[in-house]
């Protein structure tokens, strides 16, 4: 028999006040999901510089019009003594590139490409920002209100989200597009092609949203913080705007920085066939248009726009991936 083995309170455990006296207030303080989600964002470096593009973009896009004024940047004005009018190809090599114009100018009329490239950027970002606002908020209710209530509510929303994405929108875009070049709605020009655009593009988008919401709708209203909402007598409305929309910010943020990509590539190719953007604004599918004639004689005037846009695209995947991976606590 073994005799008990005596131990002091001291000795058998430290006490709390010991162990996190040598340690600091910001090493034992909580931390709240946001910070989390921007500690394990900041840890994928492809995204972070995903991020960085896309923030330099959106800068340049809100400055366009500072920029062009600050260096003398006109992205209409012609100059034919830069081009070779037997050609019609800019003077020089590498697309009449200089300190002037370092990206080159056009053919033909002889625009500086960098202008062009800068004004253009602004009205891709409008329209596939406003776009996408308007497929999201659409979506957005449409599909919380499908996934919360189901039933006939469900069937309904759902058999509308499989009609709109059973239209041909290619198609379709082209046919209102074409048909508004005129003039509608008190609106004409730039004004009224970047609205026809935001709407075609956004209005029938919206399904691809609300499927995504109404996937999340309808595992969310099974959790115990809606059952405890709906005992405390709270009623559709509230749990709604209150309960559910407050944990799909997530899948709504991520799908957005995915959408809008997409709808850059949409309004780029819109104004490649000529129903969207028109000229004299610049645009980069636009530009992609008229590079088309001359791409045997000057390549370089077609791949910078190109360049522009799969950058841009690139940057918003790159930023989007990142943010999934971030703000979803199961991905990795």
């Amino acid at each position: 028999m073994t005799a008990p083995i005596e131990t002091t309170s001291s000795a058998a455990e430290a006490q709390p006040e010991a162990v996190l006296s040598g340690l600091k207030k910001s090493q034992i303080e909580g931390r709240s999901l946001g910070q989390i989600a921007w500690l394990r964002f900041k840890r994928d470096k492809v995204a972070v510089a995903g991020g960085i593009v896309v923030l330099l973009l959106i800068l340049l896009a809100v400055l366009a019009k500072p920029i062009e004024a600050v260096f003398g940047l006109d992205p209409n004005a012609f100059n034919q003594g830069l081009v070779d009018p037997n050609l019609l190809a800019p003077k020089g090599s590498f697309g009449g590139m200089s300190w002037s114009h370092p990206l080159g100018v056009e053919p033909q009329f002889g625009r500086d490409i960098l202008a062009r490239i800068i004004e253009g950027s602004w009205v891709s970002l409008v329209v596939a920002t406003g776009a996408t606002l308007l497929s999201n908020v659409m979506g957005t209710v449409l599909g919380v209100i499908a996934g919360y209530y189901g039933g006939w509510v469900d069937t309904v929303i759902s058999r509308l989200m499989d009609t709109f994405l059973a239209f041909p929108l290619l198609l379709f875009a082209i046919s209102i597009a074409a048909s508004l070049q005129g003039g509608a709605f008190g609106l004409h020009g730039l004004p009224l092609h970047i609205a026809v655009l935001i709407f075609v593009i956004g209005f029938f988008n919206w399904p691809y949203m609300g499927r995504i919401i109404r996937g999340q709708a309808l595992s969310l209203r099974e959790r115990e913080f809606v059952d405890a909402a709906r005992s405390l007598g709270a009623r559709g409305p509230y749990v709604l705007f209150k309960e559910l929309l407050p944990n799909l910010y997530a899948p709504i943020i991520v799908y957005s920085t995915l959408l809008i990509p997409t709808n850059i590539l949409f309004e780029a190719g819109l104004s490649f066939l000529g129903v969207g953007i028109q000229p004299p604004q610049a645009s980069w599918g636009g530009m992609l248009n008229t590079a088309v004639s001359f791409y045997q004689i000057d390549p370089e005037f077609m791949i910078v726009p190109g360049l522009a846009i799969f950058v841009t695209v690139l940057a918003f995947n790159l930023l989007g991936d990142g943010l999934r991976d971030a703000l979803d606590p199961r991905s990795k």
